[in-house]
């Protein structure tokens, strides 16, 4: 009884897009979380007042979180039995690309937060500044995010041209958000 398994199709494509999905949930938000709340703790003692303006950081560390569970929820929609191989080492790669680029963003996220929790304790007036910092850190998981997702389109279609255009309309909207936020400061 054949199950559709051919040598393009191996019984063991669907681990690799299992560890895809593996990679994108628990690589993302650890460090920063921990290391901003590290600093939050330590600036509580300073200034307990401040202290839900200080969780900022915690919570920009847990979005990223959900960027990588968004894309472990699509490699998950497209794991099947019989998969090409083909599509395993893409979701890897999906998987991968969120996963690495959300622990980047993390580790920045993370020290940015705990110094400067810290630092805004004693001075307020460096709140605006590492909100900024924090923000820019933030893009860096949004762009392995977006390769994330071009990926796992290109995976379960094929059409990589199409993924591609997918993808240029989804820069062009963060573009267009980035220039509209200009405007507004």
């Amino acid at each position: 009884m054949s199950l559709g398994l051919t040598e393009y199709c191996p019984v063991y494509a669907p681990f690799f897009g299992a560890v895809g999905c593996t990679a994108a949930i628990s690589l993302c938000c650890t460090y920063g979380t921990a290391k901003s709340g590290v600093g939050i703790a330590a600036m509580g003692v300073l200034r307990p007042d401040l202290m839900v303006r200080a969780s900022v950081p915690v919570v920009m560390a847990g979005i990223i979180g959900i960027y990588g569970l968004v894309v472990s929820v699509v490699i998950a929609g497209g794991l099947g039995y019989t998969m090409p191989l083909y599509t395993g080492f893409v979701q890897l790669g999906a998987g991968f690309s969120v996963g690495l680029s959300g622990l980047a963003a993390g580790f920045a996220i993370g020290i940015v937060g705990d110094a400067g929790a810290r630092g805004f304790g004693q001075q307020p007036k460096i709140f605006v500044g590492m909100i900024l910092i924090l923000i820019f850190a933030e893009v860096l998981a949004i762009y392995g995010l977006i390769v994330a997702l071009i990926l796992t389109t290109a995976a379960t279609s094929g059409d990589v041209a199409n993924a591609v255009r997918v993808a240029v309309s989804l820069l062009e909207c963060v573009l267009m958000g980035v220039q509209v936020s200009r405007w507004l400061s």
